[in-house]
């Protein structure tokens, strides 16, 4: 699944494309694609026809774009939602599910295709008094670690409080949001935690350079477009990004830590895997 950096090339990519268009017209292929859209495919598309789409916002890996004074257009990306901007005249995609054209003469589209429909567009209420639209729905997602109003004190002393263990509170979006597993991987390998590590352990100073860790291969990750493992996960124009060449802990099972040459390990963990070096990540105790 999209984590922080894919969703927010994306996000930049319709603030460089849609934001400030008009829709002239929705149209729903697969209604499990506005499935969130509880009042149907035909009431989300009179609500988006002649609405101006606002500033593309993000809070962990969902986006939104305010089309009213009152309301949002949510995506969520799931399993393998691509938004992409294309030419109104180019071939439609095999797993096309929703179109929206423009008023203006630009000649592009945006279109959401997805292969396995687990993600979708809705409509939502935006909450009261919120000045960059953010619908109602993800009021209890947390901020982000990229997100300047992130309180990192904040986090710290809910972590201690949460009585887990590290990855576990990583992948928790009502503490932090957009670290997935790939990412909690890797800062955690940067920090040189096991997942297992209980957060009742975690000191304020092993906190901070946690979230330090999560910042910086999120923004090392952005800089080269996300990680693409296939086709699916690309930005608005149809381009894979390049992190997965980069990436020190998943996905490399066996293979040499680059820091210190020990085999690196694959776990399941969760229905997922969890990838470590056992040298520099050791087993803590309480989960030996």
């Amino acid at each position: 699944m999209p984590e922080l950096p894919e969703v927010e090339v994306v996000r930049r990519g319709l603030s460089r494309w849609v934001s400030g268009r008009i829709v002239e017209t929705a149209t729903v292929f697969h209604p499990r694609a506005v499935r969130r859209h509880v009042a149907g495919p035909e009431d989300f598309a009179a609500r988006l026809k002649g609405a101006a789409m606002g500033e593309a916002h993000r809070r962990g890996k969902y986006l939104w774009l305010p089309v009213t004074e009152d309301q949002s257009l949510m995506a969520h990306l799931g399993m393998s939602g691509q938004l992409l901007v294309q030419p109104e005249t180019a071939a439609a995609e095999t797993h096309l599910r929703i179109r929206i054209r423009f008023q203006d003469t630009l000649g592009t589209e945006l279109r959401f295709v997805d292969q396995r429909t687990f993600g979708g567009l809705s409509v939502h209420e935006v909450v009261p008094g919120a000045a960059d639209g953010l619908p109602a729905v993800l009021a209890h997602i947390a901020r982000d670690p990229l997100d300047d109003a992130f309180d990192e004190d904040a986090f710290h002393t809910a972590l201690r409080r949460k009585r887990t263990t590290i990855k576990r509170a990583l992948l928790d979006q009502s503490l932090i949001s957009g670290v997935g597993n790939i990412y909690a991987d890797e800062a955690l390998w940067r920090t040189r935690l096991h997942y297992e590590r209980p957060t009742a352990s975690m000191t304020r100073p092993r906190t901070a350079e946690l979230v330090t860790h999560i910042r910086e291969v999120m923004g090392d990750a952005l800089a080269v477009g996300g990680t693409s493992f296939d086709s699916l996960y690309v930005n608005v124009n149809g381009e894979s990004g390049y992190f997965d060449r980069s990436l020190d802990a998943y996905g490399r099972e066996d293979e040499p830590c680059r820091r210190c040459g020990t085999p690196i390990r694959r776990r399941p963990w969760m229905n997922r895997s969890s990838y470590f070096c056992p040298r520099c990540q050791p087993v803590p105790r309480s989960a030996s």
